[in-house]
């Protein structure tokens, strides 16, 4: 072992250069031959196999396809066993990768030129230990490990479920059958055969002879662990090559004589690991589940390729994203999470933001325990809750993300008593500690520690609190003195009742009521924690200095691609930042049946009773202050919290208290519109008012929300850019039986001459509409004239606004004609258009009580300012962002010139004042408009 490491190429053994069909040859028949073909299509099945969380990526994701290996780097036993440190910083942070080794290289000869037998490759959680093991069988059945002629893969979680002796033929065949005729060679002839023990922290291995005794015999029945030991040992099969995987703490359990080679797995520390990583993940076939939903596969390309690019520049400028990645399995969270934010069409939406996290822990921790020495065999998962859902309940409490060492000792060890709890320590710091916690890469904070992934905080704070490890004394001594005399009370009834039937005395039903006093008091006790729960989740939910942040699936999306745009400088960071609205989030989505089976399998169990109690709290805090004015982010936060929660009844009772739903300006993703389209679809009351103003909508939006659009009376789609296909869907909208939308506002949209047959077709057999809006959409003259051709056939619309669209006299004068003869239409407007100034005065002498129609055309009347000044300059104000801003002064201009010479043909004072007032009106917004300040 203290022989110098040579630099440069490798040296192949001997043995490796025996090709496959010289060694299959050698076989004894081809019977042989034939059962490991059957073996390697046994395998590949298996181990081919995908959890239903990989399904999300596409039909052609396998990992037979797409891999990426990450960094080996060979190590020592005497770096392994150096004496661990406290936990600073210097220990956490990345050890450069300088004698790295690829997985084909791993039984090359040493540094002393001895051929290498036994490899143990050891990680962190996360670092990608059994994704690697699952590859190079794979490889291996596919004939790309060709070093190797027969591969026997073992779970030791597996091997840890019996102690009942079986030799190592018998084991062999009782896990894979097709090696029978493979079995009898085994020990007798030159096969060059390699076992895999993958997870060796499982099995408890005594290499002591006392403990375990010698056996060369392949037939003898021994323990399993013996099995395991002997193999180690090399004192059976002796020929056979070894790949052990494991965890850091247990690399020590099997002694450096027995091993050829150490490799640690470093995870993905090159970035351009990573970008590949996200390339073949994201980028598969299928990934965006279009399947039929009208999108072209080269639009689907297109958005494939620019969120792989945005993440690329986001790993380049944002270190802090670059070291959560350094784990493969933070990777894959990531690719989970911008799938779930970007391909999720479908509603209801087949996942929720908790269930990938949930999932997530799932796959890195389901069914492990901290420590397989320990007797108490704690899970993992349950550990990492009590102790680092401590810390993140802590930081969200008092809203920092950034710990100092002093934090962490204070959080996992002040409560350290006993021997074994110390162990369980240094185990976890070994093991997990970096799956959760790394360095702060800030500048100005490099001292402290940060979550890998900033919403792991909050999900941990969250089943820290709904696990109910945040208990008061009282609420502690309760739990257990309930279980105590609930227990006690039991025994001490079945007795009595026995007594009772020979020594019928009467004191005794008042004794066995009062042993059932206890239990149920201290439960009632320890019950208040449901509604402290409860009252948690409101107070964070609806926090009032969160109300004007960008919702939370924005501010996910922002995290992980980054901000498009210059990049604010370190010194500008500040601590009122931190937000953390996912937390009240996840503590709903934690008490989702499903999340909660999951959790159960993960040694963290919440009752049916809890959530049921949790539940019936919440009725009587979140639902009583989701009534008041919520603004546009904070509202779709609320939305998505009733998603993640997966509770109909409650969902659908709090959705009745909606009666008004303004979502004005938030960015409605696919995702977001169907969260809105599923909650909103537990009920079917009406709806009074939707607002998607200015919410990026587009044609298949408008499909995903049809359900809820039919339910609303009035509905505000302005500044949408919804051209003619999605009119489309708004006439299919409209001329549905169902339909009870009054008030429709469509301004700033390019509608187009396209879009206004579409709208004219559902103005023709809508019996629900009373106001349109069309300001500002493109019409133009032939635009109108549709619309006026089909308007005759409407009997129900009373108010319809085409101002802003360049209308002529011709089509104006057309269109006022047929509304004069429409049963309700009574207001036309047509401001802003290209009218002539005589034409302007002939539409303004329409009279409603004579003529059936009123028409806005502009501010005067005469010698007197119209009635709906304020109205008409109030429209131009908001709309002036999206408007022609130099039509907009020449139009001012008019106006004010007509406001001048008006005032100046009147001699009434009061009516000289009225026009002053407006015409200071329209010279402030000019101004504004000339120096760019409006």
């Amino acid at each position: 072992r203290r022989c110098v490491h040579r630099q440069g190429g490798s040296q192949e053994p001997p043995v490796q250069t025996t090709s496959p069909r010289h060694g299959l040859g050698a076989l004894r028949n081809v019977a042989s031959s034939e059962a490991i073909k059957k073996h390697q299509k046994s395998l590949s099945a298996w181990f081919s196999h995908q959890p239903n969380e990989e399904r999300q990526f596409g039909p052609s994701f396998s990992i037979d396809a797409v891999h990426v290996d990450p960094v080996i780097r060979e190590s020592s036993l005497e770096e392994i066993l150096k004496p661990s440190p406290d936990l600073t910083i210097q220990h956490q942070l990345q050890q450069p990768c300088s004698r790295v080794i690829s997985l084909q290289n791993l039984f090359d000869m040493d540094a002393c030129g001895r051929q290498v037998k036994t490899v143990v490759l050891f990680g962190t959680v996360g670092t990608g230990k059994s994704t690697l093991i699952k590859k190079m069988v794979v490889d291996w059945c596919h004939g790309r490990l060709p070093h190797f002629e027969l591969v026997i893969p073992f779970s030791c979680e597996d091997l840890s479920q019996s102690n009942s002796p079986i030799s190592l033929r018998r084991l062999i065949t009782k896990k894979y059958q097709h090696l029978r005729d493979v079995v009898p060679m085994l020990g007798t002839s030159n096969l060059r055969m390699l076992f895999i023990l993958n997870g060796l922290e499982r099995l408890n291995l005594d290499f002591r002879l006392a403990g375990t005794e010698l056996c060369c015999d392949p037939n003898e029945p021994v323990p399993p662990t013996a099995v395991v030991v002997n193999l180690l040992r090399k004192y059976l099969l002796p020929e056979a090559n070894i790949i052990v995987t494991t965890r850091p703490s247990a690399v020590r359990r099997i002694p450096g004589k027995y091993v050829g080679r150490y490799a640690e797995i470093c995870g993905f520390s090159d970035t351009n690991l990573q970008k590949l990583y996200f390339q073949m993940r994201l980028s598969q076939p299928g990934c965006t589940g279009e399947d039929g939903s009208g999108n072209s596969p080269g639009r689907s390309s297109g958005e494939q390729d620019n969120l792989v690019e945005m993440l690329s520049r986001n790993l380049e400028r944002h270190n802090q994203i670059a070291a959560a990645c350094f784990l493969p399995s933070y990777c894959w969270l990531v690719c989970t999470t911008l799938h779930f934010l970007y391909f999720t069409k479908m509603v209801p939406p087949s996942q929720t933001l908790t269930g990938i996290y949930t999932s997530f822990l799932r796959l890195n921790f389901s069914g492990e325990v901290l420590d397989s020495t320990d007797p108490n065999n704690i899970s993992m998962m349950k550990y990492v809750a009590k102790t680092v859902g401590k810390l993140a309940h802590e930081g969200v409490m008092s809203r920092k993300t950034c710990f100092s060492e002093e934090d962490l000792q204070q959080c996992f060890e002040v409560e350290m008593k006993t021997e074994s709890e110390l162990n369980l320590l240094e185990v976890f710091r070994s093991d997990v500690f970096r799956f959760f916690l790394t360095p702060c890469v800030q500048p100005g904070k490099e001292h402290t520690f940060v979550f890998t992934i900033p919403a792991m905080q909050e999900y941990l704070a969250a089943l820290y609190v709904v696990l109910g490890e945040k208990k008061t004394l009282a609420q502690r001594i309760g739990k257990e003195m309930s279980e105590i005399f609930g227990k006690v009370s039991e025994d001490v009834v079945v007795v009595l009742n026995i007594i009772s039937k020979v020594l019928p005395l009467r004191f005794l039903p008042v004794l066995l009521n009062l042993l059932k006093i206890f239990p149920r008091y201290f439960s009632r006790l320890s019950g208040k924690d449901r509604d402290t729960i409860a009252r948690t989740m409101a107070e964070e939910m609806f926090k009032e200095e969160d109300y004007f942040n960008d919702d939370v699936l924005d501010q996910i999306n922002s995290s992980i691609l980054g901000t498009e745009g210059p990049m604010r400088h370190p010194d500008e960071w500040v601590s009122d930042d931190e937000v953390f609205e996912l937390f009240p989030i996840f503590m709903g989505g934690i008490l989702s049946r499903r999340n909660r089976a999951i959790l159960e399998q993960l040694g963290c169990s919440i009752k049916n009773l809890a959530a049921f109690e949790i539940a019936k709290a919440m009725k009587k805090t979140v639902i009583r202050n989701s009534r008041k004015g919520l603004p546009p982010s904070e509202l779709m936060d609320y939305l998505f919290f009733l998603h993640e929660f997966q509770n109909e009844r409650f969902t659908a009772e709090a959705i009745r208290s909606l009666r008004t739903v303004n979502l004005s300006s938030v960015k409605m993703t696919p995702l977001k519109c169907s969260v809105l389209a599923s909650v909103m679809g537990t009920t079917s009351h009406e709806v009074e008012e939707l607002n998607l103003t200015s919410c990026n909508l587009d044609s298949s939006s408008l499909r995903t929300l049809f359900p809820v659009l039919l339910r609303c009376k009035a509905l505000y789609l302005q500044l949408n850019s919804l051209g003619p296909d999605a009119c489309k869907e708004i006439r299919d909208l409209l001329l549905h039986d169902k339909c009870v939308v009054s008030n429709l506002r469509l301004a700033n949209n390019p509608v187009g001459e396209q879009g206004a047959q579409f709208l004219a077709e559902a103005l023709a057999g809508n019996r629900s509409l009373t106001r349109l809006s069309l300001l500002h959409t493109s019409l133009g003259d032939r635009g109108v004239e549709v619309i006026a051709q089909h308007l005759a056939k409407n009997q129900h619309l009373q108010e319809l606004n085409l101002g802003y669209n360049s209308l002529t006299d011709v089509a104006a004068s057309a269109l006022v004609e047929v509304a004069k003869k429409h049963a309700t239409l009574n207001t036309v407007h047509l401001y802003f258009n290209d009218i002539s100034e005589e034409g302007k005065r002939e539409l303004h002498t329409l009279r409603l009580d004579q003529d059936g129609i009123r028409v806005l055309v502009f501010l005067t009347a005469g010698t007197d300012v119209s009635d709906y000044w304020s109205n008409i300059l109030s429209i131009v104000h908001k709309n002036l962002p999206f408007w022609d801003r130099e039509r907009v002064r020449q139009h001012l201009g008019i106006i004010l010139q007509d406001l001048e010479s008006s005032r100046r043909q009147t001699a009434n004072p009061w009516r000289k004042a009225k026009f002053l007032r407006v015409e200071t009106e329209v010279k402030r917004m000019l101004g504004k408009l000339q120096h760019g300040s409006l």
